[in-house]
């Protein structure tokens, strides 16, 4: 195992996707942060992201409704955060609703990291983890495509903050 970030990573359960990108990581974190800036780069084109909400303190909501190109709404249950440091770390998790309050089911129940560290001059060390609870739901996310699906997410959001 290996650890990230205080997050104890197995191969066999986590997905990691590590980044340098040349944006500042207050940028970085407006744009995981507040809703109206999550909508231009969430979702990997030509999908975009229809609602979201974020209640950002611990036990907090996190929501979002993913559309497709054909127009149907892919609504994520409502998620809820667990740790919230501005510009470091934002900690999420699928498994459990607003309040801390445990889902039932669920399509994949998984706890997510962003991780930010300044890096260089207005550079962001990121890093994102996807904790699953068995090897299935870590396949299952994989073959869902995390690693491109985040990945062109990420570069969605550098380009749009640097409109800024």
């Amino acid at each position: 195992m290996t650890s990230i970030g205080g997050f104890e990573i197995d191969p066999r359960l986590d997905l990691v996707l590590e980044r340098t990108v040349e944006v500042r990581p207050a940028l970085v974190w407006k744009a995981w942060t507040e809703p109206e800036h999550m909508k231009p780069w969430f979702c990997p084109r030509p999908w975009s992201l229809a609602e979201c909400e974020v209640d950002l303190r611990p036990g907090g909501k996190f929501l979002t409704v993913m559309r497709s190109p054909e127009g149907e709404d892919m609504p994520a249950e409502a998620g809820c955060y667990l740790e919230v440091v501005p510009e470091r770390r934002l900690v999420w998790t699928a498994a459990l609703g607003p309040g801390y309050r445990p889902i039932a089911g669920g399509d994949l129940p998984f706890t997510a990291a962003i991780l930010l560290e300044p890096h260089g001059e207005g550079g962001t060390r990121y890093t994102a983890i996807a904790i699953h609870r068995d090897e299935a739901g870590a396949e299952q996310h994989e073959a869902m495509g995390f690693h491109e699906g985040w990945g062109t997410a990420l570069d969605q959001l550098v380009e749009y903050v640097r409109t800024w």
